[in-house]
This record gives C-alpha cells, structure tokens and sequence, in this order.
C-alpha cells in the first residue's frame, strides 16, 4: 500500500494511526501541502481536490480519510477498531461523523490561523488567483476560505465560531471520558483514532492550557493513555519535520493570548 500525506495533516495522521494499529505495511509518499506539492500535476491526477491523503492498495486509489480507515477496517479485519455490536457501531460513527463534518473545519481553521498563515506567507507561494484555481472546483470554496485564513488570520470571518465550536467537543469528550476509560466504552476504537489528531493539533500548537491544569482532567489523561500507544510515535512524531514541529509550536505560543481572549 502506498500513503501520500504530510506529517501536519490531521486526515493523514488519523490514516497511519490505523496502519500503525492494525500493523500493515506501507509506504509513504510525502506530499508538502506548506510548498504546494498538492497542486502538482501528477498529484492532481490522482487526487484531483488536491488534498491528502491519498491511499493506493493494488488497483484501487482511495481518497478521504474516514473512507479509507473503514476500508483498511473492512479488509483487515485483525486488530479490530470497530465494535460488532450494532448499538457500540453506531456511538463509533456518531464521533467519526462529528469529525467530518465540524471539527475538522474547526481544525483547519485555527491551525491556518495560529500557525500555517507564517508558513505560507513566508514562502511565498502563489498568488490569490493561483491558489483559489489549483485544483477541481469541488474544492475551490474550500480554498477561497484558506486563502481567507492566511490573509487575516483570528480575524477572519468565522474563525472565533469555529474556535469555539472545537471547544464544544473537549467538553463532550470530557464528559464521554467520565464514564469509560475510551469514548466509546473500555475498548480502544476507531472513535479515538479519530480524535486524536484534533486533540494532538491542539497540543503541537502550543494550547494544552485547554485541557491541563484540572480544566478537563478526563480528557488530558486519555490523551496521556493515547501518547503512551506504540503506534502514537510511528503515526504521528515520525512523519513531522523538526523544523516544522518547533514552528507550529512556537507560532502556536504567538497565537495563544488571541486564542485564550476569544474564549475567555
């Protein structure tokens, strides 16, 4: 199997998070979204949003990252991240669900803002017209909102909702933990593959404030519990240059008082 990823993508990491714990093999190809690799012409022509991550098994190209991580569910079946019972299934794709469709695009946005925007800025790459245009018109709206992100950063239009929207899930994470040692009961599930990622962004960005120092102590040990896997390192450090791991952060520690006024 073949992975195109970037070691800052939330979706890719929630993808070799499963490999990791379901110990497949694989082979990563490194797509830097920060230089605009994503928009290359060979890229796009598998992946024509012009995003990661992007799995080839065989003949099959797989895109989107909850549909890749039910397919590697589906089809190697050992070490299952999945509940059989129908009603413990459901409560999985309730938070899998969640991810999608709000806290990813809360993710998105205070990452761009806190962190990516410097990057980006920095390297110059591109103008309005080139980075709203690269790739499908599927994803075109989505990159008008990047570029809005960058421009503006906390400032931007919705991004405090957003923000504040993220916070909403550390509480219903909380109180999901007050009852099991995993959100979905005692086991380890696909549930907590998918928010790790979001709550290891946080973390990488300097906001451990949000959940440390008694704010949400259930949720702080579960992340403890969850760096402490054997497949934490592999899936999520391994992949992330150094320079970059000290940049987010520090951009992170920059970002953190506008972050903590909105919230406050």
């Amino acid at each position: 199997m073949k992975l195109y990823h970037h070691g800052s993508s939330a979706c890719a990491a929630k993808v070799r998070f499963v490999l990791e714990e379901k110990h497949l093999c694989w082979e990563g190809h490194y797509v830097d979204i920060l230089k605009g690799e994503q928009f290359n012409k060979d890229y796009l022509a598998l992946n024509p949003k012009g995003v990661v991550p992007l799995l080839i098994d065989g003949e099959l190209i797989l895109p989107e990252s909850t549909v890749i991580c039910e397919y590697l569910e589906d089809k190697y079946p050992e070490y299952p991240l999945i509940p059989k019972a129908a009603a413990q299934k459901a409560r999985v794709r309730l938070w899998t669900k969640a991810v999608d469709e709000e806290l990813h695009p809360a993710c998105s946005a205070i990452t761009y803002v806190a962190s990516h925007r410097h990057t980006i800025l920095r390297n110059g790459k591109g103008n309005f017209e080139e980075f709203v245009e690269n790739g499908d018109a599927a994803g075109k709206a989505a990159r008008l909102l990047k570029w809005q992100w960058i421009q503006e950063g906390v400032k931007a239009p919705g991004v405090a909702d957003k923000i504040r929207l993220y916070l909403t899930y550390l509480d219903k994470m909380e109180a999901a933990l007050s009852e099991s040692d995993w959100l979905v009961g005692n086991t380890f599930t696909m549930a907590d593959i998918a928010l790790t990622p979001y709550l290891n962004r946080l973390a990488a960005l300097a906001m451990e404030p949000l959940w440390q120092n008694g704010r949400l102590p259930n949720v702080e040990n579960w992340f403890q519990r969850i760096k402490a896997r054997p497949a934490f390192e592999p899936a999520f450090l391994k992949w992330m240059p150094a320079e970059l791991t000290e940049e987010m952060y520090s951009n992170g520690q920059q970002t953190w008082p506008e972050i903590e006024k909105l919230i406050s």
